[in-house]
């Protein structure tokens, strides 16, 4: 065991000599590639803060430490540590590699040790939930080395026979999992754990920045149930929180476990000095547009792996990072072929044992290039790396420098590459450092208040023990109302002694942590077994009747949706085509809860009912060619959320340019780039939200664009856009505009998810609705007409009194490498 992947106090240094990223950068820059690379930042070193040891910590768990060299901590271990031990909540919130873990281990196995003596040999426990099954894996492994006298520890999830099931509950003492067991196992047979339960000690939830949006608000919820389940058998565990680098770590805990928690930022662990380049891949060989940030980074790995840099490239999807693996393989095969075996793939869809092969061999360094999906963003132990590629935007700053971070763990100097996608952010990004470095990284959305997430879960509560009126202050102030409804629906039903469950199927069967609303079975035809599932408004446009569908590298035609039932039915097959949903929306206004008006623009934000039909897909070759169009007969999904939405009269539109007949194609361009360009304001990926434009809205009589959540209820994303209104609408303006393409591409306003073909679109008409809009800004006056190719301005919204807990790079040197201009 190590302190964490930089040096631990008291042990000697693994530092890899001869790695130097700059004069790397340098081989990757030689040649006609030179102009891509368009700007490189320098992340100074970080210097050490050790503190004491513990004198609370257990003989055998120092013991443990000190043989494998950690003999002192980190600042931010010790403080940590000392926080949880006296039973404090706390969250620490410090960079990548800065062994979190051992701040939190180290309360809990000294309880775990000392609840040892009992005589059951379990007079304490501690439960650890991670959002995936490998960190769980890989925190096991970590305690398993530590082999601390009388501490068993086991991995209770999906892969878990059923046979070890039971002695986990009865005998385990740290419990490894995932939040989705716990809401289908753990709390509705809470009997069956009551041991485990009635001792329990701490809750560990690691990697806690990931649960934002609507799977933030789902575990918001399911932490209240676990805390009242645990008071019922008499526990008040102390909740220690771990995250990478995040805006106001504090508020983002507290709402998640619903209890005051006190954040630890300093971070303590040095850190070796990190490159961090900006990359713009080249163009296409007919002119038209760029390569694929996949087919670049391919080809970057291939060069250094070929200089045997040790590299890891992450993809934004399992068949992007199957195609990078192969594309790096076959261009090794050609100049190196003994390296072509040292490059592998690693998504989840793997079984269990293939992902620890993986990890052994890279730690190993049998394999020295590795494509990946964020399954390895998290912190899962892979120490020693030279380089990082990010091949498209993560979706956050937060995941930005947390894969970069994945480089330099072992103590070493380190190279992170960001691959630009052809998408209006990625492209506003490597023209625009300044949006990335120096800037905090985004305040996490979620809300444990949304009705369509907190509702469900009082249902489940209820099943799992009778509500009383006592229980609902810690669900909160909406959780009355939503019971009255769930016995108005006769789903729970009112006794003098509190409400209960009134149905005979399994309550927690109804909620979906990773998403809203029913879910849809992947099955396959021949042999019934179930592939996945999928959430029922996604099965609409991924696997509706005739749908081309990818599970674990094999391909699947679905040849029945039954919507009723719940399942999708498909066979196994390749029919050389991929399918591309189609479909219509709409949009009614409910109610605006804020609106500004600047001049003849108004703004507002509120609640609306988004209504979608699928209609129709098409069949496309891999070149793109269209070869079919087949229609659908699909229910009009109606989806109540919140929105961010703008008015302009047409008059006035006309004076700046976009006349009538335009208004539709200007207003949908500009719509795209928008959603292309909330994640620069927003902790949301673009799939998070959906837009609707129109010429003329019954609601507002007016043109009207409008980006909308995309889960029921919202989840904050658009309020996010309304507090930034001027900085999301500049940076969009300045990415239109500086795009070298005549028409619109991806990069600008096309957009890879749009039901209407990406028809119409008006580019040049967008420019002039978004500039006309901006100049209408309240202080425009004082301020010259906004245009294309300038600067936004401002910072991202947050709370006054938030800690803007800045991406690692605070006294950064800068060097411009490429300087270019759009047309």
């Amino acid at each position: 065991m190590s302190n964490s992947s930089p040096t631990p106090p008291g042990a000697a240094s693994p530092r890899r000599p001869g790695f130097d990223p700059a004069a790397t950068l340098d081989a990757l820059t030689a040649g006609s590639r030179g102009e891509r690379l368009l700007h490189v930042h320098e992340v100074p070193a970080r210097a050490a803060s050790v503190a004491d040891w513990p004198t609370w910590v257990a003989p055998s768990v120092y013991a443990a430490c000190a043989g494998s060299g950690v003999t002192s901590l980190w600042s931010h271990q010790r403080t940590a540590a000392d926080l949880a031990h006296d039973g404090r909540h706390v969250v620490m919130a410090t960079g990548t590699a800065s062994g979190k873990s051992l701040g939190y281990l180290l309360p809990v196995l000294t309880a775990l040790v000392e609840g040892s003596q009992a005589p059951t040999g379990r007079g304490a426990t501690a439960l650890y939930l991670s959002p995936t099954k490998a960190l769980a894996a890989d925190q096991l492994a970590r305690v398993q080395a530590m082999a601390v006298p009388g501490v068993r520890a086991a991995t209770y999830d999906g892969d878990t026979p059923t046979e070890e099931r039971r002695w986990i509950r009865d005998h385990a003492q740290l419990v490894l999992t995932n939040p989705d067991l716990v809401h289908h196992s753990l709390l509705p047979l809470h009997d069956r754990w009551a041991p485990f339960l009635r001792r329990l000690r701490y809750v560990v939830i690691d990697e806690c920045h990931t649960y934002r949006g609507v799977f933030g608000s789902h575990l918001a919820a399911l932490l209240r149930r676990l805390r009242r389940v645990c008071a019922r058998y008499g526990a008040h565990p102390t909740f220690v929180l771990a995250s990478a680098t995040v805006r106001d770590p504090a508020l983002h805990a507290e709402r998640l476990v619903g209890m005051p928690v006190v954040p630890v930022t300093e971070d303590g662990s040095p850190r070796e000095a990190m490159t961090f380049a900006l990359w713009e891949p080249g163009p296409l060989g007919d002119g038209e547009g760029r390569r694929s940030a996949t087919s670049e980074a391919a080809d970057l790995m291939a060069e250094l792996v070929s200089r045997r840099v040790q590299t890891v490239a992450f993809a934004r999807s399992r068949a992007g990072v199957e195609a990078l693996a192969t594309s790096a393989r076959r261009t090794l095969a050609e100049v190196e072929p003994a390296l072509e075996a040292a490059v592998a793939a690693y998504r989840g869809g793997y079984l269990p044992e293939e992902r620890r092969a993986l990890e052994r061999s890279l730690r190993a360094g049998s394999i020295v290039g590795l494509a990946a999906t964020n399954a390895l963003e998290l912190g899962v132990d892979v120490s020693g790396l030279d380089a990082v590629l990010l091949a498209g935007w993560p979706g956050t700053r937060a995941s930005l420098w947390q894969q970069a971070g994945r480089a330099g763990r072992a103590g070493t100097r380190s190279l992170a590459v960001f691959v630009a996608a052809d998408d209006p952010l990625d492209t506003y990004v490597v023209h625009h450092p300044e949006v990335v470095f120096g800037q905090p990284v985004e305040a996490t959305v979620l809300d444990p208040d949304n009705p369509h997430v907190l509702g469900p879960h009082l249902a489940a509560a209820a099943a799992e023990l009778p509500l009383k009126e006592d229980d609902l202050a810690l669900f909160g102030t909406r959780a009355r109302p939503l019971v009255d409804a769930l016995v108005a629906r006769g789903i729970l039903r009112r006794r003098p002694t509190g409400w209960f469950w009134a149905r005979s199927d399994r309550a927690s069967d109804h909620v979906s942590l990773r998403g809203a609303g029913e879910v849809v079975g992947i099955v396959e035809q021949r042999t019934g077994r179930v592939l996945g599932t999928i959430d029922e408004a996604s099965a609409h446009t991924q696997v509706h009747t005739g749908a081309v569908h990818v599970h674990q590298g094999d391909t699947y035609v679905v040849t029945e949706l039954d919507l009723e039932h719940g399942t999708a039915t498909a066979v196994r097959g390749d029919p050389g085509w991929s399918t591309f949903a189609q479909s219509v929306s709409a949009f009614d206004i409910v109610g605006a809860d804020r609106t500004m008006d600047w001049g003849p623009v108004q703004v507002s934000f509120g609640t609306v009912h988004v209504h979608t039909q699928v209609t129709s897909f098409l069949r496309r070759l891999p070149s793109g060619e269209v070869i079919g169009t087949h229609p659908l007969d699909l229910p009009q999904r109606t989806l109540n959320t919140r929105a961010v939405w703008w008015t302009m009269p047409p008059q006035w539109l006309a004076a700046a340019g976009v006349a009538e007949v335009d208004i539709p194609g200007s207003a949908h361009a500009a719509e795209h780039a928008g959603i292309g360009m909330l994640p620069l304001v927003a902790t949301c990926d673009r799939w998070d939200i959906g837009g609707v434009s129109t010429a003329l809205h019954p609601d507002t009589g007016l043109p009207t664009i409008m980006v909308y959540d995309g889960h029921p209820g919202g989840a904050g994303f658009a309020e996010r856009a309304f507090g930034s209104f001027e900085e999301w609408l500049r940076s969009t303006l300045e990415t239109v505009g500086s795009c070298r393409c005549e028409s619109g591409c991806p990069a600008c306003v096309q957009s890879p998810k749009c039901g209407n073909g990406n028809e119409p679109l008006d580019k040049a008409g967008a420019i002039r609705l978004l500039r006309a809009v901006l100049e209408c800004a309240p202080d425009g006056a004082a301020r010259p007409p906004a245009q294309a190719g300038s600067p936004p301005t401002g910072q991202a919204a947050s709370a006054p009194d938030a800690q803007a807990t800045s991406a690692p790079d605070a006294q950064a040197v800068e060097r411009t490498a490429a300087t270019r201009t759009g047309g």
